[in-house]
């Protein structure tokens, strides 16, 4: 995890790795359900997972609140239960940190997150609306000379924003950069990223993808880039998604068998089929139907039929799952048995 063996990580996440997006786990009176947490940390681990991300937008953004308060508590939760369950286990495991913010905010999450011991900090854009991307850069900057970062291209949908790839090219030049999660849901803007990366030259960036909607055909397919006359095959190495935090042994033995189809450069049509039935389950469970508004509470509504949620309770009382979306959810499990990894149950 982290001091001495942040090279030995570093290398583990440019292997590719499952990555979940950990939730956050409440009680009935919404408030934290210790127990839970840390089992959902526990059930992430032995499902072969190489690594979880906290504080990120899956955990809830309101624990930043101050009447929430709960930021620290849930990366110190994710980090005791790694450090308990790998201790005397020679296994790289990657601790990865949502930081949020404006520069003040963001330092002091970024602060946080490497006293706790976590390898990189995912930073959110979220809230740099309207500034320039040299302010966005500045930013990245700052943040990076804190914890090791991993970037962000997060979809225009949920909160996200159009970044050029002058920018991605800009942002791959800060040496402390370890990783990019690439998920504007847009094909242009992918190839903007690995371009950028590639042609600046920084082999050294692992690039996880964060497209829900096309998680299997990102992971599959090699990026040529021309530089200096030359091609350059590019993989995206693995994946930090929120829809890895559910049926996430699944999602281990996916990556596996993509793994080795980019060995023997045979992939069989049983793996494209496997893209699109993941993509028609994300889209249930991530309820895209209605803007992605039921997208938390329909993670915690898998959580809870895998036996590791009690309820569905987010943070805000109002925030549920959408009309339909649990039928929705019933059929996908019953459709795809090679996305999921446990028997449905009510």
């Amino acid at each position: 995890m982290a001091g001495s063996e942040r090279v030995s990580v570093r290398e583990h996440l440019r292997a590719g790795q499952v990555i979940p997006a950990h939730p956050l786990a409440l009680t009935e009176s919404r408030t934290l359900d210790e127990t839970r947490q840390r089992g959902l940390t526990r059930y992430y681990i032995d499902a072969g997972a190489g690594g979880v991300a906290v504080g990120v937008h899956t955990t809830q953004f309101a624990i930043r609140d101050s009447a929430v308060g709960l930021y620290r508590p849930v990366l110190e939760l994710a980090a005791e239960e790694a450090r308990g369950a790998l201790a005397g286990v020679d296994r790289p495991f990657a601790l990865i940190a949502g930081v949020c913010g404006h520069t003040a905010q963001a330092r002091t999450e970024a602060d946080i997150a490497a006293a706790l011991g976590y390898d990189a900090g995912l930073i959110s854009l979220g809230d740099w609306r309207h500034e320039t991307e040299a302010d966005l850069l500045d930013h990245c900057r700052v943040i990076a000379e804190l914890i090791p970062v991993f970037g962000f291209y997060l979809q225009p949908a949920v909160g996200g924003r159009v970044l050029s790839y002058a920018f991605w090219r800009e942002f791959a030049e800060i040496p402390n950069v370890w990783a990019i999660k690439i998920a504007p849901f847009n094909r242009y803007q992918t190839i903007d990223v690995v371009r950028a990366v590639v042609e600046a030259g920084r082999d050294d960036i692992a690039l996880y993808t964060g497209n829900d909607d096309n998680i299997v055909a990102d992971l599959l397919t090699p990026f040529p880039i021309n530089v200096g006359g030359s091609t350059v095959l590019r993989w995206i190495d693995g994946g930090l998604l929120g829809q890895w935090a559910v049926w996430t042994r699944g999602a281990v033995s996916l990556l596996t068998a993509i793994k080795a189809a980019r060995v023997t450069g045979e992939v069989a049509p049983t793996l494209l089929s496997h893209g699109a039935a993941l993509t028609d389950a994300n889209a249930a469970v991530f309820d895209a139907a209605h803007g992605f508004r039921g997208c938390i509470p329909g993670i915690h509504e898998v959580l809870r039929r895998q036996g590791l949620l009690d309820g569905i309770w987010c943070l805000d009382p109002h925030e549920t799952m959408s009309p339909g979306q649990a039928d929705e959810i019933t059929r996908v499990w019953r459709s795809y048995p090679e996305v999921t990894d446990d028997e449905l149950s009510s």
